[in-house]
């Protein structure tokens, strides 16, 4: 009878420590800017500037345009002096604003290839539009219709390099040849010495009416309590008075 075998045990294989695997060389991960790249915003800088700038230039061209069909329609014009709108100066001899002239056209319809030729080409290529200058140094040619539009501008320019403060910005406008050559008309301030010279002082009733009105002032003077107002009004009363007795003496 064989003898009996025991079974042999498996024996469990040693485990090596495993040995730590090399990585090899990473590759370069390209990393794009969150704007793009240079030569993008470059490109779209580029872009916004060139369609920025078209615009501005088309609209100038427009303005240059109904200026030119203005100035043609109111060629020789006595009361815009052909601008074809009427520029308002204040004492200091600054324009103050702009309203369209109240006289009719000379012409009713010009021609395409004369307004063409007269807002592209000239010295008053610009003449009748209006610009803007500020004392920083920045300004802006004549483009503009009218001063609204101008002083729209103006601010704009003051809200972003001045903080939406004045700095003495002002607008002006180009004006033709004939306009320019015309003496300036200040108007004259309304004041009770020039109200009483309207009165004809050569007749006994012009001294009479000069002399009722200075009593009026004269009044109102004294109801506001200046003394000073109230003597020279009524020394002002008691020489018409007597220039009108003279005058009644001759016969006039």
């Amino acid at each position: 009878m064989p003898a009996k075998t025991t079974p042999k045990k498996p024996t469990t294989r040693k485990r090596t420590t495993a040995r730590r695997k090399k990585l090899g060389a990473r590759k370069p991960i390209a990393r794009t800017p969150k704007g793009g790249s240079p030569i993008d915003r470059l490109g779209a800088w580029m872009a916004i500037r060139i369609a920025t700038h078209a615009q501005e230039h088309m609209a100038t061209t427009m303005s240059r345009k109904d200026a030119a069909i203005l100035r043609i329609t109111h060629e020789g014009c006595p009361t815009c002096h052909g601008n074809g709108q009427i520029f308002t100066k204040g004492k200091d001899g600054n324009f103050t604003g702009s309203k369209p002239c109240p006289a009719k056209p000379k012409t009713q319809k010009v021609s395409r290839i004369r307004v063409a030729m007269a807002a592209r080409f000239g010295a008053e290529k610009s003449a009748g539009l209006i610009g803007w200058t500020c004392p920083c140094g920045s300004k802006e040619k004549p483009r503009y219709r009218d001063a609204k539009e101008a002083t729209k501008a103006l601010r704009a320019h003051e809200t972003k390099k001045h903080g939406g403060k004045t700095v003495g910005g002002a607008w002006y406008a180009q004006v033709t040849e004939q306009s320019a050559l015309q003496p300036s008309q200040q108007p004259t301030p309304k004041t009770k010495e020039n109200a009483m010279k309207k009165h004809s002082l050569d007749t006994s009733a012009g001294n009479e009416a000069a002399a009722a009105r200075a009593d009026g002032y004269a009044e109102e003077a004294r109801q506001e309590g200046n003394a000073s107002d109230v003597e020279m009004y009524e020394g002002f009363a008691r020489e018409a008075r007597r220039v009108a007795a003279t005058l009644a003496a001759k016969g006039e």
